[in-house]
């Protein structure tokens, strides 16, 4: 992230991006009544989108980075219901970064510190996807690694349906090529109503307490549904309490209208076949179970890879080294791939 002003060219020719000085951005006036306060190494700025709203993001710069090595592929990551950019800031980026990576976190709009659009929700899967996509067009100089967690997974899966290959790049930047795809613990293809309705009829009292956390928000004032919710058994009281205040103060308005996003739905397949996806679950997620896990895995042809030992909010949870290596051993494979 220069502190001058650059001009640089990103995969699409055509598309010349002027990066003006960004100012680390210390005293704001905080959305979040729980500001969540960055770690060492990172900057929360704003990227102004078409519409003029700003949309926040966490900066984590690659440390073992040296100019005269190849730059690693950029990850930018997204995050899912009632979390914001802080959820990857906590573990995963200092993680990432200490490995090489340049890492983002976007929080979307009407979450975390980012701009509230007009209306009841934030948006619709076409909306936050091209709002992705408009930040990795003028922010990122590499085609990225995109990486998305539950409902995130999903715009994730929508930028994939329509990212073109890289010769449709040099006509356009509407959604940037990509390095590669990472769904971890991401809602199917097909959305969330088939994941409620196998709960419905084989576990009805998970099925209840699922609807009552998240529809009714209940996770928000009691400490034993949350940490059900999103988190092992083993995690500490005192962590699922910080996180609870900050999920409870991280989305202003919902992301999606269900209803809307669900006649949308099921995602289109990808265009280009040749970006590589990685498909991840958690054994202990009480949100999304083992078919949803496996139908993602089919809708892109790939074996999706289940951990032990780990919940639904994977970059949070006590175990959450075991996602990230998995990860990351993934884009090692992709780099060298890549190099060749």
């Amino acid at each position: 992230m220069a502190a001058l002003s650059t001009i640089f060219m990103i995969s699409n020719p055509q598309c010349r991006i002027t990066v003006m000085p960004r100012a680390v951005l210390k005293n704001i006036n905080y959305k979040m009544g729980v500001p969540y306060e960055l770690k060492q190494g990172q900057s929360r700025h704003f990227h102004k989108l078409p519409s003029g709203l700003n949309m926040e993001f966490i900066f984590q710069k690659g440390r073992d980075r040296k100019e005269e090595k190849p730059q690693k592929t950029p990850l930018v990551f997204v995050h899912g219901s009632f979390h914001a950019a802080w959820c990857w800031a906590e573990h995963w980026l200092p993680f990432f970064s200490q490995h090489g990576f340049d890492c983002y976190a976007l929080s979307l709009l009407g979450q975390g510190e980012s701009d509230s659009p007009a209306g009841q929700v934030a948006g619709s899967l076409q909306t936050h996807a091209a709002d992705v996509a408009d930040f990795i067009c003028k922010e990122i100089e590499l085609p990225p690694v995109l990486l998305g967690h539950s409902f995130g997974g999903l715009i994730v899966q929508y930028y994939l349906a329509y990212v073109g290959s890289r010769e449709l790049q040099e006509k356009e930047c509407s959604h940037p090529y990509l390095a590669g795809g990472v769904l971890v613990c991401s809602v199917p293809p097909s959305g969330n109503s088939g994941l409620v309705w196998r709960y419905l009829f084989s576990k009805p009292i998970a099925a209840f307490k699922v609807t009552r956390s998240l529809a009714a928000k209940a996770f928000q004032t009691s400490l034993p549904l949350c940490k059900e919710t999103f988190f092992s058994a083993a995690m500490e009281d005192r962590l699922v309490l910080r996180y609870q205040k900050l999920m409870t103060e991280s989305s202003s308005m919902p992301l999606f209208d269900l209803r809307k996003l669900n006649a949308s739905l099921p995602v289109p397949p990808m265009k280009d076949s040749s970006i590589k996806i990685l498909v991840l679950g958690a054994n202990d997620d009480f949100i999304v179970d083992a078919e949803g896990l496996r139908e993602t895995g089919r809708f892109y042809g790939v074996s999706p890879v289940c951990i032990e030992g780990v919940a639904h909010d994977m970059m949070l949870d006590c175990s959450w080294e075991k996602g990230a290596q998995v990860i990351l051993s993934w884009l090692t494979g992709l780099d060298a791939e890549q190099s060749k």
